[in-house]
C-alpha cells in the first residue's frame, strides 16, 4: 500500500480504505432541509388540483417571499410528479400525403437596402414521405407574402401535396379558422391546410428539424449582401441538401421525391390570384402604398382608377388596361420609391397646367356686358 500511495501521491489510509471498500469510493452528502421544504406540501397540494398552475401563482398562493429563480426551480422538480405524460408516437408518412411548412428566421443581419438591416423568414416546405426540401427566403410573414412563398415553391417543386401542414401562425389562421385569402389559395390548389394545435411540434417534427439543419449546416460561414443574395446561396446549397442520406428514411430525397411527385395533385390550370390590392384612384399625389412602402405612378393616370397588385420580386400598377408604374420591390421599410421618368412627366404636366392659354381669333367669344345689355341689366 506504500508503494501504491507513494505511486498516486495520495495518502496511506485513503488506499487502504479503497482496498477494504466492496465499490469504488463516491462522495454523498446526506440531503439537508432547503427554504422551500416547509411550503412542499402545500406546493403538492396545489399541484394535485391545477397540474399546470404556474410557480409565480404557487408562490402567491402560499405566501413565498424568498428567491422567485430557486422557488421556481424546486416547483420544476416537483412538478412531474403531477403534471399528465403526453408521449408522441412515430408517424408514418404516406406518399404524397403532406408537405410541412415552417418558417426560420436566420441568425444573421441581412442588408435589406435603406441602411436597414433585418432577418427576414425564411419559408421551409419539406415533404414528410421523402424529406425533399423547397425554401426561400420572403419579404415578411403577412398572409399575403406567405402565400406568394407558397406557390412559388410549389410550383419549383412541380406538384401540390394533399395537405399542407402548418403551426398556429397569424397569416395562415388563428382560433381554427384559416384567413379569408388562405382558403381562397386552397381551394384553388385542391389542398388542404391543417393548423395544428399548440405546443405541439412533434406534429411537424420534419419540417422543425430543418431548422436546426439550416443553422448547422447552411450559415456556418456565410455571409449576405442582400436577401436577393441569400436567396441565390440557399438556392445553390439545397441541392446538396437534398443529396443527403436521411437516416430515418434510408433514402436520399433526390431519390425519393419522384415517389412522393407521383402521389400529389398536379398544379391548377390557372394561377391562384396573389398579391392584389384592389382598384384606388390615383391622387395628386402620384404615389402608392404597397407593403409598408410608397411607389411611384405615372401622372398621366391621376384621377383614374389604379389596379394595385404586386409579388414578393415587383410592384405593379395599372390603369384602363395600360401599365403605369413598374418597380422592383423594397424590403426595406417607410421607403419612397420613384421612377425618374414619373418625375419628369409630372413636371411637364404642370407646366402645361400652369401656362396660360393662348387664345385663338377662330374661338367664339362673348363679352359677358352682352348679355347685361341684351337682359336691360343696369348694374
Amino acid at each position: 500500500m506504500r508503494s501504491i500511495a507513494e505511486r498516486l501521491e495520495i495518502s496511506r489510509n485513503t488506499v487502504a480504505k479503497a482496498v477494504a471498500s466492496s465499490s469504488p469510493p463516491r462522495y454523498e452528502r446526506a440531503a439537508t432541509p432547503n427554504s422551500v421544504s416547509p411550503y412542499e406540501p402545500q406546493i403538492r397540494s396545489l399541484l394535485a388540483e391545477y397540474p399546470k398552475m404556474p410557480a409565480t401563482v404557487i408562490a402567491e398562493r402560499i405566501g413565498w417571499t424568498g428567491s422567485s429563480s430557486f422557488f421556481r426551480m424546486k416547483v420544476a422538480e416537483i412538478r412531474p410528479d403531477y403534471a399528465l405524460k403526453d408521449p408522441a408516437d412515430r408517424i408514418e408518412y404516406e406518399p404524397g400525403d403532406q408537405m410541412q411548412c415552417d418558417l426560420w428566421f436566420p441568425p444573421a443581419k441581412i442588408p435589406l437596402g435603406a441602411g436597414q438591416f433585418g432577418s427576414p423568414p425564411v419559408l421551409v416546405m419539406t415533404a414528410s414521405h421523402s424529406r425533399f426540401i423547397c425554401a426561400r427566403m420572403i419579404p415578411s410573414r403577412t398572409t399575403e407574402d406567405l402565400c406568394l412563398g407558397m406557390w412559388s415553391l410549389l410550383q419549383s417543386f412541380g406538384a401540390v401535396p394533399r395537405r399542407l401542414v402548418w403551426d398556429n401562425e397569424t397569416g395562415i389562421g388563428r382560433n381554427h379558422k384559416l384567413t379569408d385569402q388562405v382558403t381562397s389559395f386552397a381551394g384553388t390548389l385542391g389542398t388542404k391546410f391543417v393548423q395544428l394545435k399548440p405546443y405541439d411540434p412533434e406534429s411537424k417534427g420534419v419540417v422543425e428539424r430543418m431548422n436546426g439543419f439550416f443553422e448547422t449546416s447552411f450559415m456556418p460561414g456565410r455571409s449576405f449582401s442582400s436577401p436577393e443574395d441569400f436567396n441565390e446561396q440557399l438556392a445553390a446549397w439545397l441541392p446538396r441538401a437534398n443529396a443527403r442520406l436521411v437516416r430515418r428514411t434510408g433514402q436520399r430525397p433526390i431519390d425519393a421525391v419522384e415517389e412522393d411527385r407521383k402521389s400529389m395533385f398536379a398544379l391548377p390550370p390557372v394561377a391562384p390570384v396573389l398579391g392584389v390590392l384592389g382598384r384606388v384612384r390615383l391622387a395628386r399625389d402620384y404615389y402608392l402604398r404597397v407593403a409598408a412602402n410608397d411607389y411611384s405612378a405615372h401622372p398621366s393616370a391621376i384621377g383614374s382608377f389604379v389596379d394595385v397588385a404586386y409579388d414578393l420580386d415587383e410592384v405593379r400598377f395599372t390603369a384602363l388596361s395600360k401599365r403605369v408604374g413598374t418597380h422592383r420591390r423594397s424590403w426595406a421599410r417607410s421607403q419612397t420609391i420613384t421612377d425618374p421618368l414619373h418625375v419628369e412627366a409630372a413636371k411637364e404636366l404642370r407646366s402645361l397646367f400652369q401656362a396660360p392659354r393662348v387664345s385663338s381669333h377662330d374661338d367664339w367669344h362673348r363679352d359677358l356686358a352682352d348679355y347685361d345689355e341684351f337682359f336691360q341689366v343696369a348694374l
